[in-house]
């Protein structure tokens, strides 16, 4: 739990930073943007800023720790496997969910098929470059420090449970009429926690927990994240594809089986990724001592 704490802290300070200049960047008109898009986006400037040096400080400023310790061509083909089992594994989940009617398939036109292409293209490098990022932290970084110190399950669900988090942890827009000053700056800051706290989040936090389960575990399993950045890149595929070849139907009566966080993870599923951990989830049982760091060569 102490490490968890220190990566949060991490991503605190970076926030916090942002809601420092957030204020004065406007003020002086150099976005034109609503307020917590300029301060989610310079906290993600500071996270990515300081990542290296985070990982400097903490003893993880290496291929090993960080789950890169393959030859490029091998962890590229891990990388591609991986994509078409999270296309395999989320695909499914999609389909259900259309075939009951919870998402409905747009109508066809006459440049749909150019937007769903565009739409794919556009899916694929943000999946891998999302992948790319979140893998390194979370079960690079935060996954090797945890397993320092505890077994492979622990070590997996504080992993997943800030992974899980931190997707509810941004900026909301400031209410209407509302002067942006140092008072509605703290607002934005106030607003980023308080939506963790909201019921109808459950389902999304869920599913998310549980993906990060079966990542780390994936990581645990096979000793580097190719496979995780494969899996999890083909997962934002489907969802980014979904989300614009089908739209949500909330009168629709089994509607409670997606979220709010993107109208496809939820309860469905959440149920579906703990069926598919159950067998890495036993497998793990027996992975209860801490792993040290190899000796430098």
């Amino acid at each position: 739990m102490r490490i968890t704490a220190l990566f949060f802290a991490y991503l605190l300070i970076c926030l916090l930073l942002a809601a420092l200049l957030t204020y004065p960047l406007l003020a002086a008109g150099w976005f034109e943007l609503p307020p917590r898009r300029v301060m989610g986006r310079l906290a993600q400037g500071f996270m990515l800023l300081g990542f290296w040096p985070f990982l400097c400080l903490t003893g993880l400023a290496n291929r090993t720790a960080l789950g890169f310790d393959l030859h490029r061509p091998a962890f590229l083909r891990r990388v591609a496997g991986g994509w078409l089992l999270g296309l395999a594994m989320l695909g499914p989940v999609l389909a259900l969910l259309v075939a009951l009617g919870v998402r409905v398939p747009v109508l066809w036109g006459p440049t749909l098929a150019a937007r769903l292409l565009a739409a794919a293209a556009t899916a694929l490098l943000a999946g891998l470059l999302i992948a790319l990022l979140e893998e390194t932290f979370f079960r690079g970084a935060l996954y090797r420090a945890l397993r320092r110190r505890g077994g492979a399950r622990a070590a997996a669900c504080w992993s997943a449970l800030l992974y899980a988090l931190v997707h509810f942890l941004k900026p909301h827009d400031l209410p209407p009429g509302t002067v942006l000053d140092w008072g509605s700056t703290c607002w934005l800051v106030q607003g980023v926690f308080t939506g963790l706290w909201r019921w109808e989040h459950l389902d999304s936090l869920s599913s998310l927990f549980a993906a990060g389960v079966l990542l780390a575990l994936l990581r645990e399993r096979c000793g580097h994240i190719a496979w995780g950045i494969g899996l999890h890149a083909g997962w934002v595929f489907v969802i980014q594809v979904g989300r614009r070849a089908t739209w949500a139907d909330p009168q629709a009566p089994l509607a409670g089986l997606t979220g709010s966080y993107d109208g496809i993870i939820g309860w469905l599923a959440a149920a579906w990724l703990l069926l598919l951990l159950w067998p890495w989830w036993r497998w793990a049982r027996g992975r209860t001592d801490p792993v040290p760091d190899p000796p430098p060569t």
